[in-house]
């Protein structure tokens, strides 16, 4: 009696799973074929979808707020900041009366944003500069921002962009990881990263994109545990060598 040859079976799961391995190599396949440009303006459209209107993280009401906020929040989490922030400036939220308070005080209140033996030298000394050079004024240049203690690029860049309104991507280690994920920039460096992105997405679309990508990362796209497949931007345009 000839034997009768049986298919094997296949549960649900697994075809679920084959079909999602085929979705991805689909999308892979799509987007070696897409130029750089046009893998960009997907992006961008994703996070229009997700993000169509940003709006600034850290609670300020001036140059001067922001300024300080931005300073605080480098190694803390915005919502920290934005807890912090009151106390300091319901005591001083101007560089003249910041100017009366000592560096120990300023120290005291800011301490949960870490980092606080640096940050307060920085904001009291910062304060003072603005006081006998600016007249209370922040400046609104990248070279006179960034003559100020403790402030760097990345805190010139979103003050300039956010509060003045002057083309500026502000690149953190955030966006930094993400451009890279995204195959957008090489990794190298975060002032490679700002380069990349400055060259790829048109000027005008800079402020608001660095705050999508923000937001984006924090929902969709985390350092740890981050789940690629389920990622909207990641499920399309990780590059091969980063998929687990």
């Amino acid at each position: 009696m000839p034997l009768r040859h049986e298919e094997p079976s296949i549960s649900c799961t697994s075809k679920s799973h084959r079909l999602h391995q085929i979705n991805v190599c689909r999308f892979a396949s799509i987007s070696s074929l897409m130029t750089k440009a046009e893998k960009v303006k997907d992006i961008l459209s994703i996070l229009d979808k997700y993000y169509p209107k940003p709006e600034v993280p850290l609670k300020h009401k001036d140059a001067y707020t922001l300024l300080i906020s931005v300073l605080l929040s480098a190694q803390c989490t915005d919502e920290r900041v934005n807890k912090t922030t009151p106390s300091l400036f319901k005591l001083a939220d101007n560089p003249f009366d910041m100017m009366k308070l000592s560096v120990e005080e300023i120290r005291e209140i800011i301490k949960p944003c870490g980092l606080s033996p640096m940050k307060s030298k920085g904001i009291s000394g910062l304060s003072k500069i603005l006081v006998e050079k600016y007249n209370g004024e922040v400046p609104d240049t990248f070279e006179a921002l960034e003559e100020l203690p403790a402030v760097g690029h990345k805190t010139a860049s979103v003050v300039m962009t956010q509060w003045f309104g002057k083309p500026a991507f502000p690149v953190d280690t955030h966006i930094h990881r993400l451009a890279y994920r995204w195959g957008l920039s090489n990794g190298k460096s975060v002032e490679q990263t700002e380069k990349d992105l400055k060259k790829l997405i048109p000027e005008k679309k800079w402020n608001k994109a660095h705050l999508q990508i923000i937001y984006f990362g924090r929902e969709h796209c985390p350092a740890r545990g981050h789940q690629w497949r389920q990622c909207p931007i990641c499920s399309k345009y990780m590059p091969r060598k980063l998929r687990d």
